[in-house]
């Protein structure tokens, strides 16, 4: 009966390693993820910058307003 409890145990203990190792898995992935979508967004806004300087500008004027409007509209964080 003990061995048998030792075994459920251990058992136990896997299961929640094979949990604290896919959380870290999961947290490098979305890193590596957010990275990737960052360069390609950079990337790409270059490229519009080569292609059609016009376009990138009308993209980068709409993004800054944007974002103007966003800090305007929200909330403030009163700090105590």
């Amino acid at each position: 009966m003990e061995r048998l409890i030792q075994l459920l145990d251990d058992l136990d203990d896997l299961i929640s390693m094979v949990g604290l190792v896919s959380e870290r898995i999961r947290k490098a992935f979305y890193s590596l993820l957010f990275t990737c979508v960052a360069v390609a967004v950079q990337v790409g806004g270059i490229f519009l910058a080569l292609i059609h300087p016009p376009i990138a500008l009308a993209t980068a004027i709409l993004l800054f307003v944007a974002l103007l409007y966003r800090s305007v509209t929200s909330p403030r964080l009163e700090i105590a």
